[in-house]
């Protein structure tokens, strides 16, 4: 067996078959919604898989029919996480929450989202920085972070740029709207729609897997290359982050997802 897919997780399920690596968020009582704990160890199976030149694709999932929820606010809002997030918003550096979206564009492999359910806040900023993403119709997408009087912070500025045009992103990061696979096709978040995501997935991961392996990576690294944004952006949207979260709306914003009637305060930042 792939020494990859022996290795015992606690959050996600590893499987290989013919050279096809199969990823799978295994948090489905939270809706896979991303725990500090699976954040880490996505980052830790990533760069695995980057050593492993065995491996030829890599599809991402979710279990039980469901991508992924979000962001665990219970996890990221427990007092003990909240020095450590607070550092990761801190460090000039790429924090951990960007880190475990923008590994997979990275990857000298290509990497396929199976979309289902649920894939709003950080599942669609994890989905955007994979290379393909196929979709059932009916799964839900939204940049859903304004709704909580945050900004989109997890490598969004990178994965987003060439995937989705500018008035697009805006529209949808402001609102926090909530739109279905169909709509987000047509306006560029989905690659495929179709009924069956994962045989979709698996057909075009084999696709891949026939063709030179060093010709599938140089094809990725090129066009990736096309939109390569500066590493400023990186740290651009962990400042705008620290002013959300200390900012006076933050905290209305919460307060208006429970009582509709919450007015905001006046626009704090310029």
């Amino acid at each position: 067996m792939n020494a990859i897919a022996a290795y015992q997780y606690e959050t996600l399920q590893v499987s290989i078959t013919n050279q096809i690596l199969t990823v799978t968020l295994n948090r489905p009582h939270k809706k896979n919604a991303m725990s500090f704990e699976l954040i880490n160890e996505m980052i830790v199976l990533a760069g695995r898989i980057g050593k492993d030149k065995t491996i030829r694709a890599v599809i991402l999932k979710g279990a039980e029919a469901t991508f992924c929820a979000g962001i665990d606010l219970s996890d990221l809002n427990h007092p003990k996480n909240k020095v450590f997030a607070m550092w990761e918003l801190l460090k000039p550096w790429q924090s951990a929450f960007q880190r475990v979206c923008l590994v997979w564009r990275e990857l000298p492999v290509p990497v396929i989202a199976v979309l289902e359910g649920y894939c709003i806040g950080a599942g669609l900023q994890l989905a955007l920085a994979c290379d393909i993403r196929i979709s059932r119709s009916d799964c839900k997408l939204s940049i859903m972070e304004a709704k909580w009087g945050l900004v989109p912070d997890m490598g969004l500025t990178q994965s987003a740029f060439g995937v989705v045009p500018a008035d697009t992103l805006k529209e949808l990061a402001m609102s926090a709207r909530i739109i279905d696979a169909e709509e987000g096709k047509t306006l560029g978040l989905i690659s495929h729609c179709s009924d069956t995501p994962l045989e979709h997935a698996q057909t075009l991961a084999a696709e891949f897997a026939e063709r030179s392996p060093d010709a599938v990576l140089a094809s990725k690294r090129i066009i990736n290359a096309m939109y390569q944004q500066p590493t400023t952006t990186l740290y651009k949207e962990k400042v705008w982050q620290l002013k959300m979260m200390l900012g006076h709306n933050r905290k209305l914003a919460l307060r208006k997802a429970k009582q509709a009637s919450t007015a905001f305060a006046k626009r704090q930042f310029n």
